[in-house]
C-alpha cells in the first residue's frame, strides 16, 4: 500500500458514529481510505467520459445502425458458418 500520512479530517459526528457502527473503531482508517478510493475512481470515470463524449460518430460505424446486438447476431452467425466449411 506504501507510506501512509497522518492527517487531519473535519467529520460529522453521525458520519463518523455510523463509520464506527458498520466498520468498528479501530478499522475506521481503513474504511475511509476504501470509501475515498471508490470515490476517487467514480470521478476519474466521470472526468473520462466526460473527456470523450461525441468520439464516437454514427456515420464511421454504419454496420450498427440496426443496433449492435443484430449486428453481434451477424458476427456470430458468420462464425458458425465458417466453422460448418471448416467442419
Amino acid at each position: 500500500m506504501g507510506t501512509k500520512k497522518r492527517t487531519h479530517v473535519v467529520v460529522p459526528e453521525e458520519l463518523v458514529k455510523e463509520i464506527d457502527r458498520i466498520s468498528g473503531k479501530r478499522k475506521r482508517s481503513q474504511f475511509i481510505t476504501q470509501a475515498v478510493r471508490k470515490e476517487i475512481r467514480r470521478l476519474k470515470f466521470l472526468q473520462a467520459v466526460k473527456e470523450t463524449a461525441g468520439a464516437w460518430k454514427d456515420e464511421d460505424h454504419p454496420e450498427l445502425k440496426e443496433g449492435v446486438d443484430k449486428w453481434v447476431r451477424g458476427l456470430r452467425e458468420e462464425d458458425e458458418k465458417r466453422l460448418k466449411e471448416i467442419i
